[in-house]
Order: structure tokens, then sequence, then C-alpha cells
């Protein structure tokens, strides 16, 4: 098949192709001998829609421009095309990306979604709406790291902050409601498509796969709901420690805190800060491109990581009650044993545990928190982080129920240490990301 000839570039092979268009990779003919990807457009193919569409997406690349939007470089045309030159993404389409590894480890679709989420809050700050995502239209780049970027703006729009009703555009498959049943609609719509995008993601097909558009459209006006498939589980996801530049001020911050709280001896605190920082501070390892950026950060995290599991033993130390040991008791006076059980996990727990005897329910979940302790004190973060909120989701609904007393009290202090020591298991086992995403990106980048 021969190669179309393009001014100032050298065409290399053919793509991709959409109903009026061919996609090519190609090289500049300069001294950079940049990569690059061509959208050849065919006038004579193109509809008055498709005419306003592709003056659209000119008009929309031409100022959008995010680390998380394929950028276009350059646009011009001749007597039978138009031309889009388009930052070339060597890691071809999110679909094939898929079908390649059938379902994506929870972590890349974690890191998926935080570029996605990113690029799509960029867009509403411009008042965009993109209106036709899919895993066809998101493209990936393998080098120097798996990065996610939205392409194929041709059925954006601005958008008011009223709401709008256009004629239907975009994948039924992927569409919102809304859309396919011709209401009216907003910028939200993009949301619906990211859901439905990262269900694919995760377990390999999309949630209302059907073999006809009747079929979608009765299942979408039904409300059915969406089955998940056996066995299939997934944790709680991370947007909020996406990783941006006001996340890394604030994991600063927080670091500066753990010092100062390290520094005065209060490890307890200390280790919960350490590790609500590293929540932060491990997206932004992750997804750093600068190599010796990248060196420089990932030396001080495992320096904070170090000190957080450091910090964790003696906070270990002070739930079991290891601190009050009889040895070391002699030299204390009674009022300060006293003052010092109050104040101690394990007085909270062991006095609660008796407390509760006549609440089978609440005895159980106790049973669980201690659990949760000796998995986190034995670095098994994941299933300590299960047994936290399988202990939790059963004791803060009797929380609410308990009638004001000793017991309500105790039960609230260890309901709100419990949920700390969950949150810093989160940081702890965001930790053991940083291995395997990097070996995940560099299995998944092979990518032909």
């Amino acid at each position: 098949m021969s190669l179309p000839t393009v001014r100032n570039y050298c065409m290399l092979e053919k793509i991709g192709a959409g109903s009026y268009s061919t996609v090519y990779k190609a090289f500049r003919k300069d001294g950079s001998r940049e990569v690059v990807a061509i959208k050849c457009v065919d006038k004579d193919s193109l509809s008055k829609s498709a005419v306003d569409n592709l003056v659209t997406e000119i008009k929309l690349l031409n100022v959008l421009k995010h680390e998380y939007i394929v950028e276009m470089k350059d646009f011009f045309w001749d007597e039978g095309h138009i031309y889009i030159v388009m930052e070339y993404c060597d890691g071809g389409d999110l679909s094939s990306f898929i079908k390649k590894k059938h379902k994506l480890p929870e972590s890349t679709c974690r890191r998926f979604l935080q570029q996605l989420a990113l690029a799509l809050k960029y867009l509403r700050d411009h008042n965009v709406c993109h209106m036709d995502l899919k895993p066809q239209n998101l493209l990936l780049m393998r080098k120097p790291q798996l990065i996610l970027k939205v392409g194929d703006f041709g059925f954006a729009q601005y958008l008011s902050n009223s709401e709008h009703k256009f004629t239907i555009r975009g994948s039924p498959l992927y569409m919102a409601p809304e859309m396919l049943l011709k209401h009216k609609y907003d910028a939200r719509v993009d949301l619906w498509s990211v859901g439905v995008i990262m269900y694919e993601c995760l377990f390999g097909k999309a949630p209302y796969s059907s073999s006809s558009f009747q079929e979608l459209a009765e299942k979408i006006k039904d409300s059915r709901p969406i089955e998940m498939p056996k066995a299939a589980h997934v944790s709680t996801t991370y947007l909020e420690h996406a990783p941006t530049k006001e996340n890394y001020e604030k994991a600063a911050t927080l670091v500066h805190k753990a010092v100062e709280m390290d520094t005065e001896k209060n490890a307890k605190e200390a280790f919960y800060l350490y590790c609500e920082a590293l929540r932060y501070f491990i997206p932004i390892l992750t997804d750093e491109s600068d190599i010796k950026r990248k060196e420089v950060l990932r030396h001080r995290v495992n320096d904070y990581i170090r000190r957080a599991e450091t910090l964790k033993v003696a906070f270990i130390d002070e739930n079991t009650g290891k601190h009050l040991a009889p040895e070391n008791k002699g030299n204390v006076s009674s009022l300060q044993r006293i003052s010092s059980l109050e104040k101690s996990s394990a007085f909270i727990y062991n006095e609660l545990r008796v407390l509760s005897k006549s609440t089978t329910n609440m005895v159980d979940a106790l049973e669980i928190g201690e659990v949760a302790e000796q998995y986190l004190a034995e670095g098994n973060y994941a299933l300590a982080l299960e047994k936290f909120q399988s202990c939790l989701s059963v004791l803060v609904p009797l929380l609410g129920k308990e009638p004001a007393g000793r017991r309500r009290d105790l039960l609230h202090k260890q309901v709100q240490i419990w949920m700390k020591e969950a949150e810093s298991t989160k940081g702890l086992l965001a930790t053991k990301d940083i291995d395997s995403l990097q070996r995940t990106s560099d299995e998944q980048c092979v990518l032909q």
C-alpha cells in the first residue's frame, strides 16, 4: 500500500483509520526528526456535520495544552486533504491495551484514573465537554513511563453552566443515559463514560455489554443493576492523592509536622503524619518522568518509609501496653500509672472488651480489630487494612446506637484509634506500590 506524500514530513506507516480520516506515523524532515502522528482527512468525504466537528476539534486542540491530553502540533491543508499533526503516542490506545492484557491490575487502573481525572478537571476549567470518552480515544505513551492521554476531540463542545440538548454524539456503549434517551445534559456526561471505562479496565468488558443497540438501551432505561464479576474486589480509590503540585505541597507540610512530632517524642502522631505524607508522595514518585528528580525523591521517600516503620514498632508497643510492663512500674507513682493507663490503647481495648461481653457482634468486631493490629505489626498491610475496614463497618453503626455512658466513650475512642490506624495502613500499603508499579510499567510497556 502506497503512503501519501505530505510536505515537510516523511510518512512511515498507517496506524489507524476512521470514517473520514486515516492516521499515519511520520517524522519531520527537518533536523529534529520528531516522530508524530498525522491525521489525514479526505475533504470529499466530509458531510456538513463532519466539517463542523473538525473545525471545533482544531479550535479546541489549538488552545488545550495539558500533560494528559494529546497535543496538536500543527495543521494545514491542500486541495484534497486536511492534515492535523498530533503528538505521537507509542503505546497505542487503551482498548487494544485492555484486549492484550484481558484486564488491568488495580494499581494501573488507579494511575490511569488519576491521569484521566486531571485531564477532565482541566477540560471543565476550560468549559469543555469531551462527549466521546471511550478506550479507543484514550492513547498511551510508553516512554519514559506509561501515561494515558485523552485524544479525538471530534465530538467535543464548549458548554455553559446551563444544561444543553444536543443530538446524540459519541459511542452508545460509553454514552450517559441522558444522551442516550435524548434528555438535557451537561458536561457531567463525561463522568458516566469514565465509570464505564474504569469498569472495563478492571474486569475486561464494559458493564452493559450488549449484542445490539436496542438491548443496550433497554438495559439502561430499565436501570438494570450492574453485575460485578464473581470474587471481584476493588479497594478504595485514591484520587485525592493524585500527583499534582498542590499535593506535593501537602505532602511536604505533613512531613514537616511529622518531624516536629518526632522531635517531641510523640511517636504515634509522627507515625500517622509520615504515613499520610506517603500517600501523597508515592503517586508523585511513580509519576515523575525526570530520572534525576525521581532518584532524589525516591531517596527521600525511602527515608520516610524507614522512619514510619521504626515509629510503628514504638506505636505497636504502646497499643499492646508493653511500655507498662511490671519491671518498669517501680519508678512511677500510682497516679502516674493510672493516668498512663487511661491514655493507653491497650487499656481502652481491654476495658471495652469487658463491657461488651453482652453484645456479641461488638465482641466479634473487637477481635477482628485486634487481628488487624497484629497484621499491621507483621507488615501485612493489605490484610491489616481489610480487617480494620471489616471491624469498623460493624463498630461505627453500633457507636451511633450506643447510649451515653462509659462503654460509649470507650467505643468512640477505640473507633477513632482504628480509623487512624486504617488510614496509616493505607499509607504503608502504598509503599508496596513503588516496586510493583515500576514492574507493571516495564511489563506493560511492551506493546507492539
